[in-house]
């Protein structure tokens, strides 16, 4: 709907400063190709990468950025050499992290991947400034954690999954007793139609090749296998004031509807769109406008038809075990994200097979369970040293299993 006359005035066309963390990923590369695209719309205050010390130079160079960090130190030499005599300033380091999330900003897109990201987009959280994410553990390992820190300090999360994201443009917030159901789409991956008993025989080279959308490689593995879609249940509870039985998923192969929203009135409301995520990123970019995005318009007529299917949880265990994490509450979701990263790993480098990745993570969470570690969480530290011990603990699982 058009912006009123008020909020016209809250958002007036200025240039919005931007911090990039996870910059020289999937998410972050995409930022960069909006912003090259839209100059006098944005101005790059800080980018963050791990390691990636030409990508990050480059980028910084591209965008004329004011600050380069790497997370890793071991390659602060090469990115301070690349960026020489430009101006830009370089730095590296945990401490280094936070004292660019810390920068004057208008908007800190949270795309650093894993654990890692946890605690520099914590830190971010700032009065009255927005917040993108992509990153699953702040929602998945420290939702309550991450939500109250975004309440008490008057910031604004915007998502940037291409699910929450289409919730998040069609959910009415100022009215969440009209609503009945949220509901996710899933592609089904690469297996959605395997004979079952051939699952066991999935290789990396497989699951990594997904029919319609391009990630990284634990995303690719996580939707082949459905915890992706678990995982983004877990994050939908907390950014929308729906409990865990309003959430729902669909199976629809052509990634066109990308989330739904059901009304007590009967009114089923979906957004649309071709898979790439340029599109909800530009969605948070300019909230509440729109801006110019390059992506391929979504041609009905030419796709033909959508067709939804419920899941299958005999064929994607870790979408049900992910989903009793859920309702499980507690610690649960963190060792459910650990187990589930560290299994990943492993059937990546070839020690476990693909069906082995939802049974390591089931036996953690009955481990954790077992041991009553599953509690609510008080600090983020908390979180991180249960993180730790979980992966600890299914990386031995996997070992026995090898042995």
């Amino acid at each position: 709907m058009p912006l009123t006359a008020e909020q016209e005035q809250d958002y007036p066309a200025k240039t919005v400063r931007v911090t990039v963390l996870g910059a020289t990923g999937s998410i972050g590369q995409s930022v960069a190709d909006l912003i090259a695209r839209n100059p006098d719309r944005f101005e790059v205050v800080a980018l963050v990468a791990n390691s990636s010390a030409d990508a990050l130079a480059e980028m910084a160079l591209r965008l004329n950025a004011k600050s380069a960090v790497l997370c890793d130190p071991r390659n602060y030499e090469d990115l301070k050499n690349r960026l020489s005599g430009s101006g830009i300033e370089s730095a590296s380091g945990d401490q280094a992290v936070l004292e660019a999330v810390d920068q004057d900003t208008d908007l800190v897109i949270g795309a650093i991947v894993g654990a890692a990201g946890l605690v520099p987009t914590m830190a971010a959280i700032k009065p009255g400034r927005r917040i993108a994410l992509a990153n699953k553990e702040c929602l998945v390992c420290a939702g309550d954690l991450f939500m109250g820190k975004i309440a008490a300090e008057g910031a604004e999360i915007l998502p940037v999954d291409s699910e929450h994201n289409a919730i998040f443009q069609v959910f009415e917030a100022s009215h969440p007793d009209s609503i009945e159901k949220v509901i996710l789409t899933a592609s089904g991956g690469p297996f959605r139609t395997m004979a079952f008993e051939d699952m066991v025989r999935v290789t990396p080279q497989q699951a990594l090749k997904h029919p319609n959308w391009d990630m990284g490689a634990r995303i690719s593995i996580d939707s082949a296998t459905m915890m992706n879609k678990g995982l983004e249940v877990i994050e939908a509870h907390h950014l929308f004031p729906v409990s865990a039985d309003q959430l729902d998923v669909l199976v629809h192969p052509q990634s066109a509807v990308h989330g739904l929203v059901q009304y007590r009135d009967g009114s089923l409301l979906a957004q649309l769109g071709s898979p790439d995520m340029r599109t909800p990123i530009a969605h948070c970019m300019a909230y509440p406008r729109r801006m110019q995005a390059p992506v391929e318009r979504l041609d009905l007529a030419k796709l033909g038809s959508l067709t939804f299917e419920a899941p299958d949880m005999k064929r994607f265990p870790a979408l049900r075990i992910a989903l009793e994490a859920l309702r499980s509450g507690g610690t649960a979701p963190a060792v459910l994200n650990a187990a589930d990263e560290t299994a990943v790993a492993a059937f990546l480098k070839g020690a476990i097979g693909f069906m082995d990745i939802p049974a390591a993570v089931e036996e953690a969470l009955s481990a954790f369970s077992a041991k009553g570690k599953l509690a609510p969480a008080a600090t983020v530290e908390d979180v991180l040293a249960l993180d730790q011990e979980a992966r600890v603990w299914t990386g031995h699982w996997i070992s026995s299993r090898a042995a």
